[in-house]
């Protein structure tokens, strides 16, 4: 058991195997076990690789428990993400005490309805879908159903099935255009939102991600960009929070006047503009002849 188990084994399962609990203290006083928590131990010594870590929270949790959240995509192969914390799912309602390093959240979803593995790991579009419902941040649970899309760990096709079958999901509305919009081949947030004002204000899909270089031979790469009946081009260049910095601030200032110079309109808004004010930015396009027919 403890082989299927990474070395680990809950003392319910000891119990079961006929061994009291005298005899796993004997072990751990004697140096051949450790105690990873109060009912939980590892039969070898040493550090605990992270896989140790996770069984020792599904073991802690009791049954019906599965590693969920960044956790759950960290083992189904998300790059870049990693959070060192674990996050083990359990039923509602069960207490279990407190473990370092692991993060116990409770749910009232069938946890094991979307666990797979010896280890329980929640499959992908779930663990995405109910991390990017509960994360604080709108603009990272974006990113993260962009993520598992953009790494071929699912297709937005199949998180848009699961999220109808979750129903209700938090922020539900939001993850349709998003996953629309990924759908579309939008690769960043700057991108996402700059798809979904497309499809919500009813303008031609940009080119984007576009190489181009600039007046100094700079190579650039633009976040959207149209080109006119009359053969000009319009850009929008979408800024983060991180614009504001002023070294940023200043970079942007001359990597706009550059592309400027090569004939090109370009426009500016801020990602929260994209999200919140789509309309406005969609008219300041349109009166520059954006979705103009070139009949």
């Amino acid at each position: 058991m403890t082989a299927d188990q990474a070395g680990l084994i809950a003392r319910r399962q000891l119990n079961a195997l006929g061994y009291d609990d005298r005899y796993v203290d004997r072990q751990i006083a004697a140096e051949r076990w450790q105690l990873v928590s109060d009912v939980v131990v590892c039969t070898t010594t040493g550090v605990l690789t992270r896989e140790q870590h996770m069984w020792a929270g599904v073991l802690h949790a009791g049954p019906s428990s599965a590693i969920g959240g960044l956790t759950a995509l960290e083992r189904r192969g998300l790059k870049n993400w990693h959070r060192e914390e674990i996050t083990v799912l359990l039923p509602k309602s069960r207490n279990v005490s407190p473990v370092q390093g692991i993060r116990f959240v409770e749910t009232r979803r069938p946890v094991g309805l979307y666990a797979t593995g010896a280890l329980p790991v929640w499959r992908t579009e779930p663990a995405a879908l109910l991390f990017a419902g509960y994360t604080r941040s709108a603009r990272t649970a974006g990113g993260l159903l962009a993520a598992v899309v953009q790494q071929r760990l699912t297709t937005a096709e199949r998180l848009l099935e699961e999220l109808h079958r979750m129903q209700p999901v938090r922020r539900a509305r939001r993850f349709r255009r998003t996953l629309e919009g990924v759908s579309a081949g939008a690769h960043s947030m700057a991108e996402l939102g700059i798809a979904r004002m497309c499809l919500s204000e009813g303008l031609p899909m940009p080119d984007r991600q576009v190489r181009r270089r600039d007046a100094s031979g700079r190579l650039r790469f633009t976040d959207a960009e149209w080109r006119l009946p009359d053969g000009r081009r319009v850009l929008l260049e979408v800024d983060g929070g991180f614009h504001m910095d002023v070294e940023h601030w200043e970079a942007d200032i001359v990597r706009e006047r550059d592309l400027v110079v090569t004939g090109a309109v370009v426009l500016r808004c801020t990602d929260r503009e994209v999200e919140d004010e789509p309309a406005r930015i969609a008219s300041s396009l349109r009166r520059l002849g954006v979705g103009r027919s070139s009949a």
